[in-house]
């Protein structure tokens, strides 16, 4: 039986996650701890835990094993540093965190203390996302040209998302840093080191962050990705596309399409897949799992890493205007 604090109810997602280790099985939510008191004891009343204000007293408690975070992402890296000098394993909300810098410090504190780590990438256990990487692992598609990814909803334009959400000093970012963070990883996760960003980021609700984004990415394979995420619109049906010097995918909704030279068609045209890979458990399950049976984490601290670097330098772009390098290992 895996003992688990719930680190905040800040995050939307944070109540989802409390009824999906729930119905585990194998997982009992002990205790919760939240900067807001208030929400924190109605929420463990709520699950039946005990509410502890104090983190550092709830961190030293035998009777949690792990947390789950869901706390403002400002607050991750003071958050996940003690858990991991706590000896406790840690499961978080994406971002990682709001620097490079401060990930850095996570990583160094988890692989210190020996705990297990994993971040929430529920996009790359999705059938769709895992044939697209197949693909491009298999070669089908040549050397990948283009990756365009959309990814958005209209919170902001009808307002049920909590109005905290746009408190740059609490979430560090508005749509990009939120719903962006999506295409973000998988961006990075199907072509590798980013090379330079542009963005453009606008305030269509007049709010304190941005609420519609789209950053351009150039890679060092010399793919190009655009990532557009928004929460100002209506309708959005998921959009992907990826485009390489021998094959196209395209996705949009649960309907999958792609053309390859190297399909044994006869006829070189667009192809539906009669089978797509398996879809994945949640992230937070395979957490779960990977501690329980002392497997490897599938979403790590490398992988939190990049997210972060995209993420930061995206906003350094926003800000600044510009075109901004990405540093290469070894300077280059």
């Amino acid at each position: 039986m895996l003992n688990v604090a719930m680190i905040s109810k800040w995050h939307v997602h944070a109540e989802g996650y409390a009824k999906h280790l729930q119905s585990h099985g194998s997982v009992t939510i002990t205790s919760v701890w939240d900067e807001n008191k208030d929400r924190g004891r109605a929420w463990a009343g709520e699950l039946g835990a005990d509410f502890e204000p104090d983190l550092d007293t709830l961190l030293r408690r035998d009777d949690v094993d792990a947390v789950v975070i869901d706390a403002p992402t400002s607050m991750h890296a003071e958050v996940m540093i003690a858990a991991a000098h706590a000896g406790k394993h840690i499961f978080t909300e994406k971002s990682m965190a709001l620097t490079v810098a401060e990930c850095d410090k996570i990583s160094a504190a988890v692989q210190q203390a020996g705990v297990k780590f994993c971040i929430s990438f529920p996009a790359r256990t999705r059938p769709h996302h895992l044939f697209a990487k197949q693909l491009v692992d298999d070669g089908l598609l040549g050397a990948v040209t283009l990756l365009r990814i959309r990814n958005g909803h209209d919170g902001a334009l009808n307002n049920w998302l909590p109005e905290y959400w746009y408190d740059e000093k609490q979430a560090g970012g508005g749509a990009m840093m939120d719903l962006g963070c999506h295409p973000m990883y998988l961006a990075s996760w199907l072509l590798g080191r980013p090379k330079r960003i542009t963005s453009m980021f606008n305030y269509f609700t007049g709010r304190a962050v941005e609420d519609n984004a789209q950053c351009s990415i150039e890679f060092m394979n010399n793919a190009v990705a655009l990532l557009e995420t928004s929460l100002v619109t209506y309708q959005t049906p998921a959009a992907f596309e990826l485009y390489g010097t021998e094959g196209t995918l395209i996705i949009s909704g649960d309907h999958v399409r792609f053309a390859s030279k190297h399909t044994d068609s006869p006829l070189q045209g667009w192809v539906s897949p009669r089978k797509l890979p398996a879809e994945q458990p949640l992230p937070l399950i395979q957490w779960v799992d990977g501690i329980l049976q002392d497997k490897p984490m599938p979403f790590g601290l490398e992988d939190g890493t990049k997210l972060t670097e995209l993420l930061e330098t995206a906003y350094i772009a926003h800000r600044e205007k510009r075109t901004v390098e990405f540093k290469q290992p070894g300077g280059i």
